[in-house]
């Protein structure tokens, strides 16, 4: 069976550390990151269209590039050493949510963490991309908690009866 992790900046460690306590039979762990190019091209269009007319200083987004590039080559490197298994580093470019449905087309588990409000249960504690990601993912998901899952006394009270 082939495990997709999806790393993310902050909840990454409780998606490694799932991984590394359900999946022990994996054929193969895929860890993801997966990165929005959408933050250099409004830097650069920030600069094109009201920095740049001054001429003194370098365009900033082939460097947000390189730094983008860095830090998720760092998230990767960080999460391998902490799974301590065979794993393989994959990094994409795009849509997150779309861009993590798509790698996980072939796999036999997708593990990510809740992007949401993580102080209570319930619906909110998914944020959109992981929501979707929950909506299409091809294959079974094992959500987790960053944290620990909060008391079940916040769970939203149940809706009247008529």
């Amino acid at each position: 069976m082939r495990v997709i992790v999806w790393l993310v900046e902050g909840t990454w460690p409780a998606c490694v550390d799932a991984a590394r306590d359900h999946a022990r039979d994996a054929s193969e762990v895929v860890l993801l990151h997966v990165a929005e190019p959408g933050v250099a091209g409004l830097a650069h269009g920030a600069f094109a269209g009201l920095l740049g007319r001054a001429g003194s200083e370098p365009d900033p987004e082939r460097r947000l590039v390189e730094l983008g590039g860095a830090s998720g080559a760092e998230l990767l490197a960080a999460a391998e050493a902490r799974l301590g298994l065979p794993c393989t580093r994959l990094e994409r470019v795009g849509r997150v949510e779309r861009e993590v449905v798509a790698a996980a087309g072939d796999a036999g588990l997708l593990v990510l963490a809740r992007d949401g409000d993580r102080s209570r249960l319930g619906p909110h504690s998914l944020g959109r991309a992981a929501r979707f990601v929950v909506d299409h993912a091809p294959c079974p998901v094992l959500l987790v908690w960053p944290e620990g899952a909060p008391d079940l006394t916040t769970m939203p009270p149940p809706p009247p009866h008529p």
